[in-house]
């Protein structure tokens, strides 16, 4: 069983190099270079992705979201931080968090 990793709204997340991408039509089709496997993101998803080219805070993208797209803010980070947790049980980003002072 995978541990599942602690993601908040303070981690950073940043896709991971071992990867390539590709937008089709709003959407993005992901390869893993270390397993060979394809991923498919769906418009919101790969606005999430491509977000994340470059290390963001988990709430820099709920603000993103919350403004290009019309959902509730608690929805919005609920399926954040799904994503998330799928994209980095698949390894495909790396999350850091950040330690509490």
């Amino acid at each position: 069983m995978t541990r599942k990793l602690a993601i908040s709204q303070a981690s950073n997340v940043v896709a991971v190099k071992d990867q390539v991408s590709s937008d089709l039509e709003g959407e993005s089709v992901i390869l893993h270079l270390k397993s060979g496997t394809y991923y498919g993101l769906n418009d919101v998803g790969a606005s999430i992705w491509n977000l994340i080219q470059e290390p963001k805070k988990v709430s820099e993208l709920r603000e993103a979201i919350l403004e290009e797209y019309e959902v509730e803010p608690e929805q919005c980070e609920r399926e954040i931080l799904e994503l998330l947790q799928q994209l980095a049980a698949k390894e495909l980003i790396e999350v850091k968090n950040e330690a509490v002072v």
